[in-house]
């Protein structure tokens, strides 16, 4: 008769059990990361614009302004914006926007986009807290507020496209 008992003590076996353990735990840890780090990259909501410029696209994560108050307050008292994020502002149609920088006190680059979704003026570089109306005199339906130099520094022009993630334009106010 076979002693088992001095088998499955053995060093050999206790090792083999030992990297099985490892292999599970291992494993365990893997669908841990993978189901925490999946919603982590797959779950971001936060409205962003991205536009296609000659020199590639560039996604701006955006603060949207789609009531009258909301535009009127647009980044005034504000301090400052993140780099490359800003504040989407939106209207019910299509018409010549002109925006002032009265208590505002970053300078900032006003992407003016029309209902096509195509730029249709840039005023870049603003200088704070002046109230000289500034825009172009095509229609826009939607303007982009971001840091002073951020048109420059992407590249970006009249007619470049962008697109909307996230931004819920049919109730605009």
């Amino acid at each position: 008769m076979r002693n088992d008992t001095s088998i499955q003590g053995s060093p050999r076996r206790r090792n083999q059990r030992l990297c099985v353990r490892k292999a599970a735990l291992f494993l365990c840890f893997a669908v841990v990361v993978t189901l925490l780090g999946a919603p982590l990259t797959a779950c971001n909501h936060s409205p962003a614009v991205v536009i296609h410029s000659a020199g590639g696209a560039v996604t701006v994560p955006v603060e949207i302004a789609d009531t009258p108050d909301r535009r009127a307050t647009g980044l005034m008292y504000r301090r400052d914006v993140a780099p490359d994020a800003g504040m989407l502002f939106l209207f019910a149609q299509a018409s010549p926007q002109k925006f002032w920088m009265k208590n505002t006190p970053l300078p900032l680059d006003m992407i003016f986009i029309g209902p096509t979704a195509k730029i249709v003026g840039i005023v870049a570089d603003t200088k704070p807290f002046t109230t000289n109306p500034l825009g172009p005199d095509e229609p826009s339906q939607y303007v982009l507020e971001v840091n002073a130099g951020f048109a420059a520094k992407h590249g970006l022009a009249v007619g470049d496209q962008v697109e909307f993630l996230r931004v819920h334009t049919a109730a605009v106010e």
